[in-house]
């Protein structure tokens, strides 16, 4: 589908790695390393979002992110968080290890059954959308077992993760002072738009 290569490409979509480093796994606990007795990061543990809808999608994906990238790295969660927040040149080892860690989320994730179907999420993505109002309409017409066998949650986060320049966004870090709301907002945005611009090529001529 000619959609997907327009998501993939979405620079927005990179910053799903920012929010793997910092912004939701501080809020969580990370910005606090505690050397006497770090979590097992290769232990797995339950973690639920305190939002909902796409953003708690997104929320714990980067949360089970780390912990599978710290577990391949051998460190604690809380000191890979710190280290990939500091300036400077990233490791091959700390790229791959954040790239399967977030790979093996996804994965977990889809076993689990904790991702929503894409119908749940359509009606969401197209609230901020910049659509026609008829081509909005024709795109929430769609019926939802129509959405869902055309389009997989976990192959957008797949194909979204797998095109990630990871290098270039933890290098490119330079203000954390707001990086919260930054990636919430760039997170949700990216992948509101990989629903819609994938949906609408269920229509007619899309």
């Amino acid at each position: 589908m000619t959609g997907v290569a327009r998501v993939l490409a979405l620079p927005a979509a990179a910053v799903v790695l920012v929010a793997v480093v910092l912004g939701v796994q501080v809020a969580h606990g990370g910005g606090s390393f505690e050397p006497l007795r770090p979590a097992d990061p290769c232990v797995a543990r339950e973690v639920t979002s305190r939002a909902a809808g796409i953003d708690g999608l997104t929320e714990r994906l980067v949360l089970l992110g780390v912990d599978g990238a710290a577990c391949r790295l051998g460190v604690s969660r809380e000191a890979l968080t710190l280290e990939l927040a500091q300036p400077g040149t990233r490791t091959d080892a700390e790229i791959q290890a954040l790239h399967d860690g977030l790979l093996d989320a996804v994965r977990r994730m889809h076993d689990d059954g904790s991702l929503p179907p894409a119908s749940d999420l359509v009606d969401e993505a197209l609230d901020n959308a910049d659509l026609n109002s008829f081509l909005e309409r024709a795109i929430r017409a769609i019926p939802d077992p129509v959405v869902d066998a055309a389009l997989k949650t976990d192959d957008v986060l797949t194909r979204a993760i797998e095109d990630l320049d990871l290098r270039s966004v933890l290098e490119s870090l330079d203000d954390q002072d707001d990086l919260d709301q930054q990636i919430e907002a760039a997170i949700t945005q990216a992948v509101k738009d990989s629903l819609v611009d994938r949906v609408r090529g269920l229509l007619p001529g899309g």
